[in-house]
């Protein structure tokens, strides 16, 4: 599946804000990363020619970021924020200075229930925090 073709099977309840969302991260994620679509879900992964070791489940691009609508919500899975309590706890602290809503989020799953009430500059800041570099560290401290 392509990205285009994920996004002309997104229910219209989610599709402005899906894109939204994703023009948000793309704008703001630091440069290396490259689009692709893992595990039926377009995101923002580090490539092979980058980190050759690939992902260590199925050796497919380092994914770090994806971005899906679901039927019920919309879903920004950040890798970083499983990965660097830090940067959870920032995001969880930024989160009520930017909406009045509960935030519902499991360790890497931001979800969105209702396509009005996203966060877009709080998921660009959020985009910008993490360099391929940075990533590709703390994926490898995390194996050993």
């Amino acid at each position: 599946m392509t990205f285009d073709e994920y996004v002309e099977n997104i229910d219209d309840k989610w599709k402005d804000s899906f894109l939204k969302t994703w023009n948000t991260v793309e704008e703001h994620l630091p440069d290396g990363f490259i689009v692709d679509v893992q595990h039926g879900m377009p995101g923002f992964s580090v490539p092979k020619s980058t980190y050759p070791e690939g992902y260590h489940v199925d050796q497919t691009p380092l994914p770090f970021i994806g971005i899906a609508a679901q039927k019920r919500h919309l879903a920004v899975y950040h890798m970083g924020i499983y990965r660097d309590e830090e940067l959870y706890e920032w995001f969880v602290n930024e989160y009520p200075k930017h909406m009045n809503t509960k935030l519902n989020m499991g360790k890497s799953c931001i979800r969105f229930t209702n396509p009005k009430k996203v966060p877009y500059e709080l998921l660009g800041e959020l985009a910008e925090k993490t360099t391929v570099e940075e990533w590709i560290e703390l994926y490898e401290s995390r194996l050993k």
